[in-house]
């Protein structure tokens, strides 16, 4: 099983705000596309982001090969207990999952 990191072009994670966090898994072709839009549950990913699922917003856009996942961030950008400020580090914990 691979990666998500492996197969997809480029996965980055960023603010969308100093209350959300977005994901984006950019895909590069259509068959790495459908591959990890079947291989990847929101349930996985917010397993994965110890977070619940109904909290996640997941778009999986078909023209432009892209999942892109938004959450709310645990703390509000910038408290003394924000360890992610501009919310980089959560690419690397989507990129890490196994994909069936």
């Amino acid at each position: 099983m691979p990666e998500i990191g492996a197969i997809a072009q480029k996965v980055r994670s960023k603010n969308a705000g100093p209350f959300w966090l977005t994901i984006d898994i950019f895909c590069g072709d259509t068959d790495t596309y459908h591959q990890i839009v079947e291989g990847l549950s929101t349930e996985r990913v917010a397993q994965v982001l110890q977070t619940e699922p109904h909290t996640l917003k997941r778009f999986d856009i078909d023209a432009l090969n892209v999942i892109k996942i938004s959450l709310p961030r645990p703390v509000v950008q910038g408290h003394r207990s924000d360890r992610d400020m501009h919310g980089a580090a959560w690419a690397a914990l989507i990129s890490e999952i196994d994909i069936n």
